[in-house]
């Protein structure tokens, strides 16, 4: 979600009054100064120039109720006369927000209906809370490590936590990020509509709160980004205290000795490291016959070694929890297990609590998708290249689109918002297509896993198929300077590529700080660089980006042409 954009504005604003829903509202403005007024919200960042104040008035249909111009109504476009809105988002989430500020840069006038709280999951119950919790689960690794202390000369008593204050510090953490983003639309003049969106029809959309009469407004163009919930399988009763979600999990209200966790995905991964740290044992539950089956295999053996074998974990693998029943009146939690392909029981664990982590299903009831003849796939909606929602037919639906989580094609919040982007450039009359390979994931346990494009067995296959070769290039962190500073060595990079080309097919890095480590990769895909073009480029010693540096490098390419290198400049 990290993004940085250029607004340039030739006139200052001290204050915009909006009315909506009947209602006017005032909003403070920077003061003025003769300099940029830097403003940054969650990682995006606006300049404002300022020198005389002034204010608009602005309709709900974008009337104009004064001959002045504001900052924000002049950056979000005019209104046609026929419509609303040019842009009508429904969801506020991450790729809600990145689509409605990319919006307001190209002009466009833009609405963002949200029925809950500003920043959907990964704000509020996803990816920002839980980055709190593993940051003090990485504080805690440390501080317990009496090896890795003493390796470097240090001496600590020992370690411990407050739990409320562990579960503050994240609550607290997505209260700040939430605010970030509602300001930051605000402070561009993106209409935030309360309320549950519904589409009505081609260019319609309706909300409103339970109990309250609905709103209709139009759009040229309408975006759904609704985004996820848990995911629960059948047979298991999620009671939110002992048996729970990782939207319960985020708060954490107890720590348990020890609790089982369903699934050993990202989300598996990321509450095991919490959980271990502040001194639970745990028990993976996993269908398939290997732990970790999204990550590269040699990445995912590699990290079982460091992250699940020296732990108090344990695994059973091959196995559907069929039945799981929270504790009560002073009984356990009883999971029973069943083969995943015979069906037939294989055994039943007491625990002290259980984490669902098998992934998440669409948002997508109630929006009203009937109304113009789509039909949802699992819940997902269904969408081509550029995110245009297909309908019931194979007919693309003018003016909708989908993105992020509640069309399924990748379920990162990033994601989203490179797909909300995409869709404004679309609308903004660019033909614009989204390289999905190009998009890095990341596991944030202690250390990393990161990951960008193909895993080598789906680069075989793609190989096959296709009729070319591929080779494999590997760097290990423990040849890395900075790493053996931090006495961090333990860590693996690997590169997929064509030798015959340059094309790098994959990256997979798991080590310290890899989550940092894979954009170099990802925009080198992205930007369709070659490796012998990025061999060139040049790292700062001693960083762990020579990690990267040492892997392209090693990489034996056979093609020799390259792409044009920029003219040197003298310094």
């Amino acid at each position: 979600m990290q993004s940085s954009v250029s607004l340039s504005i030739s006139q200052p604003h001290s204050s915009q009054a909006f009315a909506r829903s009947n209602q006017t509202s005032e909003l403070s403005s920077p003061p003025p100064c003769n300099k940029p007024l830097n403003l940054r919200f969650c990682g995006l960042r606006r300049e404002v120039l300022g020198s005389k104040p002034h204010r608009v008035l602005v309709a709900r249909r974008g009337r104009i109720q004064s001959k002045k111009q504001s900052v924000s109504s002049a950056a979000n476009g005019s209104v046609p006369n026929s419509f609303d809105y040019d842009l009508v988002i429904i969801g506020a989430g991450v790729g809600g927000h990145g689509a409605a500020l990319h919006a307001v840069e190209k002009g466009l006038k833009t609405a963002i209906i949200e029925g809950d709280v500003i920043g959907g999951t990964c704000v509020n119950r996803g990816c920002v809370p839980s980055k709190a919790l593993l940051a003090v689960s990485g504080r805690m690794r440390e501080l317990q490590n009496d090896h890795h202390l003493k390796a470097l000369g240090l001496q600590v008593s020992a370690a411990g936590y407050d739990r409320q204050g562990v579960a503050d510090h994240a609550n607290t953490l997505a209260s700040k990020i939430r605010s970030n983003l509602t300001n930051s639309l605000k402070a561009l003049g993106v209409d935030i509509l309360t309320g549950v969106g519904t589409i009505l029809g081609p260019q319609k959309v309706k909300y409103g709160k339970v109990g309250f009469s609905d709103n209709v407004i139009t759009a040229k163009d309408i975006i759904i980004a609704t985004g996820s919930v848990p995911f629960v399988p059948k047979g298991i009763e999620v009671d939110g205290k002992t048996v729970i979600t990782s939207d319960h999990a985020l708060k954490l209200e107890f720590v348990p000795d020890w609790i089982a966790i369903v699934g050993s995905g990202y989300i598996g991964l990321e509450f095991s490291d919490v959980y271990t740290a502040l001194g639970s044992e745990v028990t993976f539950i996993e269908a398939l016959d290997q732990l970790m089956p999204g990550f590269d295999p040699e990445i995912g053996k590699l990290a079982q070694r460091v992250l699940i074998n020296p732990r108090k974990i344990d695994y059973h693998t091959g196995v559907f929890a069929s039945k799981i029943t929270p504790a009560k009146d002073g009984k356990p939690v009883t999971i029973e297990l069943i083969d995943a392909k015979t069906k037939r029981h294989k055994d039943t664990l007491e625990v002290d609590a259980a984490l669902i982590g098998t992934g998440r299903a669409p948002f997508t009831k109630g929006l009203g998708l009937e109304n113009t003849h789509v039909l949802t796939q699992r819940g997902f909606v269904p969408v081509d290249e550029h995110m245009k929602i297909i309908d019931a037919d194979g007919n693309q639906v003018p003016h909708l689109y989908c993105i992020g989580d509640a069309n399924g094609k990748m379920m990162p919040a990033h994601a989203a918002s490179a797909q909300g982007i995409s869709v404004v450039e679309q609308v903004s009359g660019k033909n614009h297509v989204l390289n999905h390979l190009s998009i890095p994931a990341a596991c944030f346990t202690h250390p990393e896993i990161s990951m960008v494009g193909l895993t080598e067995p789906q680069a075989r296959e793609k190989a096959e198929k296709e009729g070319f070769e591929i080779s494999v290039a590997k760097t290990s962190f423990k040849a890395n300077t900075k790493a053996l500073a931090e006495n961090e060595g333990e860590g693996l990079a690997k590169l997929i590529y064509r030798p015959d080309n340059g094309e790098i097919l994959g990256v997979h890095i798991f080590g310290l700080h890899a989550a940092d480590l894979i954009h170099e990769a990802s925009n080198a895909i992205a930007l369709g660089t070659r490796i012998q073009d990025i061999k060139f480029a040049v790292h700062a010693h001693p960083t762990l980006s020579e990690v990267l540096d040492e892997l392209f490098k090693s990489a034996k390419v056979n093609a020799r042409v390259s792409s044009p290198v920029n003219e040197p400049v003298a310094v």
